[in-house]
C-alpha cells in the first residue's frame, strides 16, 4: 500500500544537494514508495479548524544538476496525508511556533507528524539537554550577570551562548582571564533581559563536537565529527568546521541510552544528540542534519530506517 507523506521545508531550489538532510529524507520515502507532496512554511494555514495547505507534488533525484521536479499548485487538507516531515531550518520564532499549531491541528485528524508538533515546541535544543544531567557538563541558564559572572569564576574556563542560537551564532568562549566577560554578557542577555546558557569549557572540543543521529529511539552506529578551523572553538560546519564520520564510542551510546526513553515518550523519531568530548551540549529536535556525510562515509541509509520507524507507526495506526 502507498502512503502520502507532505514535507514543510526551506525552498527546495535553494539547498545544498551534497549535504542536505532533507532531500536524503526525500528520496528514502521515494524509494520507500511513498507519494510526496512539498509545502514552505508559508504555505500552511487554517481554514476554520482544519489545518490546510498548498501542496504540490513532488519527486526527487539523485542528481546534483536537476534534484527536485514539482508539479501544479493546490490547496490540500493536512489530515488527509499519512505523514508529515517538518524540516524548516531555525530560527525558532513566531512563525515557527504557528506552524506547529497548524500541524497539530492535522495530527488531530490523523496524520503523524515527524517531530510531534508539541515537541517541536516544548523541547528547546539547549535547555532540553538539561533534562539529563548526568549526560551534561557543569551549566547555567540565568539572565542575571552576577550568577553568571559567579558561574565563570567558578569554572574560569566557560562558554556562553543564546538559547535560540544557531549554527554556532553567538557563542562565546570566556577564559579564565575573563577578558571582555562584561561586554559579551551585556550582549547575550541584553543587559539582563534575556536568558543564556553557561557551559564549563570542553578542551575535548579541538577533537570534535560529535553530530548523533537517534532514529525512534535507536542511535545510529556512527556520528559525524564537526572538528573546528585553526583558532576557533565551534565545530558547526556553518561557522567553517569540518565534518569526519566516525563509530559511535561506548560513552557515546550510553548517552544515547539515557535520554532515548523521553525522546520516544515525546514522539521525537528523528533527533540529533550534539556530544563533546564525554558531555551531551545540545538535542537538536527541528532538523537534525549530517545525514549524507554518514550515509557516504560509512554506506549507511539513515533516510531508510527514518522511513522504516514512520511506516512502522502507519502500521500501528491500521
Amino acid at each position: 500500500m502507498s502512503h502520502t507523506l507532505g514535507v514543510v521545508m526551506d525552498p527546495i531550489a535553494n539547498i545544498s544537494f551534497k549535504k542536505d538532510t532533507t532531500l536524503a529524507l526525500l528520496q528514502a520515502a521515494q524509494r520507500a514508495g511513498f507519494t510526496l507532496f512539498y509545502f514552505e512554511q508559508s504555505d500552511l494555514y487554517l481554514d476554520g479548524g482544519r489545518a490546510m495547505g498548498i501542496g504540490r507534488p513532488l519527486q526527487v533525484f539523485d542528481d546534483p544538476e536537476c534534484w527536485f521536479a514539482l508539479g501544479d499548485s493546490n490547496p490540500m487538507p493536512l489530515g488527509e496525508l499519512d505523514t508529515m516531515l517538518m524540516r524548516v531550518d531555525p530560527p525558532f520564532d513566531n512563525e515557527y511556533v504557528y506552524s506547529t499549531y497548524i500541524l497539530e491541528a492535522a495530527e488531530l485528524e490523523g496524520t503523524l507528524v515527524v517531530n510531534k508538533p508539541q515537541s517541536l515546541r516544548d523541547c528547546n535544543e539547549k535547555i532540553f539537554a538539561t533534562r539529563f544531567p548526568q549526560c551534561c557538563p557543569p551549566l547555567i541558564v540565568s539572565k542575571d550577570m552576577a550568577r553568571l559572572r559567579a558561574f565563570h569564576a567558578s569554572h574560569k574556563d566557560v562558554i556562553f551562548k543564546p538559547l535560540d542560537g544557531m549554527g554556532g551564532s553567538g557563542v562565546f568562549h570566556c577564559k579564565p582571564d575573563g577578558s571582555n566577560l562584561g561586554a559579551i554578557l551585556e550582549m547575550l542577555t541584553a543587559n539582563g533581559h534575556k536568558q543564556i546558557m553557561g557551559q564549563r569549557y570542553i578542551p575535548e572540543i579541538k577533537d570534535g563536537d560529535k553530530r548523533i543521529l537517534v532514529v525512534d529511539g535507536e542511535a545510529v552506529p556512527y556520528c559525524l565529527a564537526r572538528i573546528p578551523e585553526a583558532g576557533e572553538t565551534r565545530g558547526n560546519l556553518a561557522a567553517g568546521g569540518r565534518g569526519e564520520a566516525r563509530p559511535l564510542s561506548d560513552k557515546d551510546r550510553w548517552i544515547v541510552e539515557q535520554v532515548a526513553p523521553t525522546l520516544k515518550e515525546k514522539g521525537l523519531l528523528f533527533v540529533g544528540l550534539d556530544v563533546i568530548g564525554d558531555y551531551l551540549t545540545e538535542i537538536n529536535v527541528t532538523s537534525p542534519t549530517c545525514v549524507r556525510e554518514i550515509d557516504a562515509a560509512y554506506g549507511t541509509d539513515i533516510g531508510g530506517l527514518l522511513m522504516s520507524a514512520i511506516t512502522d507507526r502507519l502500521k500501528q495506526k491500521g
